[in-house]
């Protein structure tokens, strides 16, 4: 017997409570006054509460990701998720090891309904109050643009608040598909600057492209240059310029770009004189910098520059609690050409076991494909089963793939998909090389 069958097997001896009358409004207010900080402590963690409305699903456990965090030892990392449904409040047992009680009785999954409800995680108890018309009014997005406001994306939202408004360099830190850009709008959003948002992907450029891009160039200043156009730092001029993938700047293009930060002035390709600019850098990558230092491929000296404040930007593994907010989010803004969609919450469930090593960028793209291929307004498990990129490896995984359809998944972007599968990107374009060679060949059997 495997370890999935005996799980499988507990599970079936855990009992199931459903109830279908949807009797239940919501909001519901969800807290705990936790339990023993460790063995033998008559010491507790402080109460917490979140509020839960129909449709959001929050995390329980003792993992500092988990929307409401407890501080008790013999609660798993993330022990149970609380789903707000029109059925009421749905709790299910996330695989923990002490399970989750309702009665005195384990239950794997239930739903409560009334006005007041408690289950038993460890030694804490959690309790649930509708608390009806005293709903407070809805609360604008923790940051512009920014969707979910589990623990990590309300940290960030809160060092966004903290740095947005002042000059000096930020870099995120992320891997690809967890949103770097729309934090790096936000923080200009919020820092009320006159200027332009100028976005640039570094990682798409070539050395003298990226110089012209950033830089600028004169007329003449090279074959084809038939008319002089101003770079990036000269456009975001008293506005913010987003430079993504900077660790993939060329080491002649660090040393320009060391040299417009520090001295705000930047020199067009074939200009006489330098010309000042007042534009704040937000740069971001995937890649470890440090690395890159110890190697030569990055210069310490930039590296500390525009390092004045780092923000993490969290993966979606991260953030699960947001996966129902970012679907519904998607699915209301592709209404009017997929019509009225919604995920059951099987479909809720097989997306918060999948590991998204493409992040909300994946996300996205795997509810709009189940979403696009349904005939039904509600989208089911088996949807979402079908969407999924079946040849995509965890992320421990280094092995072959289907490469192109890897690929799609990224959006065309090759730097991004051999991230996600864990190879160089020389390797992963010989993957792409060798699967078209092989349809090719297949094609000519024919």
């Amino acid at each position: 017997m495997t370890r999935d069958d005996e799980t499988r097997d507990a599970d079936a001896a855990v009992p199931t409570l459903e109830l279908d009358e949807p009797t239940s409004r919501g909001p519901w207010r969800i807290s705990t006054a936790g339990g023993p900080s460790r063995p033998g402590s008559v010491a507790s963690s402080p109460p917490r509460a979140v509020t839960l409305a129909v449709g959001r699903r929050i995390t329980i456990g003792a993992h500092v990701a988990c929307d409401l965090v407890i501080d008790d030892p013999t609660i798993s990392g993330r022990h149970v998720s609380v789903t707000g449904a029109a059925s009421g409040v749905i709790v299910e047992d996330l695989g923990s090891k002490n399970g989750v009680y309702l009665a005195g009785a384990r239950v794997a999954r239930a739903v409560l309904q009334g006005e007041r409800a408690a289950f038993s995680i460890g030694r804490s108890q959690v309790s649930i109050e509708e608390v009806g018309s005293q709903r407070p009014a809805p609360s604008a997005p923790l940051l512009p643009g920014l969707i979910g406001d589990s623990a990590p994306m309300r940290r960030l939202a809160a060092e966004v608040q903290r740095v947005a408004a002042l000059d000096a360099p930020v870099l995120l830190l992320g891997e690809s598909g967890t949103g770097k850009d729309v934090v790096a709008r936000a923080i200009h959003t919020l820092s009320q600057r006159r200027g332009r948002y100028v976005p640039l992907n570094a990682g798409a450029l070539g050395e003298a492209l990226a110089d012209s891009e950033l830089f600028g160039h004169c007329r003449g200043a090279f074959t084809g240059a038939v008319q002089a156009r101003s770079g990036a730092f000269e456009q975001a001029d008293r506005g913010t310029l987003f430079l993504d993938e900077v660790a993939d700047l060329a080491a002649s293009i660090q040393v320009k770009l060391l040299r417009a930060v520090e001295d705000g002035e930047v020199r067009p390709l074939g200009g006489a004189a330098p010309i000042k600019v007042k534009t704040r850098l937000v740069a971001a990558t995937w890649a470890p910098l440090e690395q890159r230092i110890e190697t030569g491929a990055f210069r310490a000296d930039l590296y500390h520059r525009i390092s004045t404040f780092v923000l993490r930007v969290p993966p979606l593994r991260q953030r699960r609690s947001d996966i129902p907010a970012l679907a519904s989010a998607l699915l209301a803004a592709r209404r009017e050409e997929l019509g009225e969609r919604r995920l059951s919450p099987a479909a809720l469930r097989r997306l918060d076991g999948y590991d998204f090593p493409g992040n909300v960028r994946e996300l996205f793209s795997i509810v709009y494909r189940a979403a696009a291929l349904c005939e039904r307004s509600e989208v089911s498990q088996d949807d979402i089963e079908a969407a999924l990129p079946s040849a995509l490896p965890r992320e421990s995984e280094r092995r072959r793939i289907d490469a192109r359809q890897l690929l799609d998944v990224h959006g065309g972007n090759v730097s991004a998909a051999a991230r996600s599968a864990r190879v160089a990107r020389s390797t992963f374009r010989s993957w792409l090389r060798q699967q078209a060679d092989g349809m090719l060949a297949a094609a000519g059997s024919r």
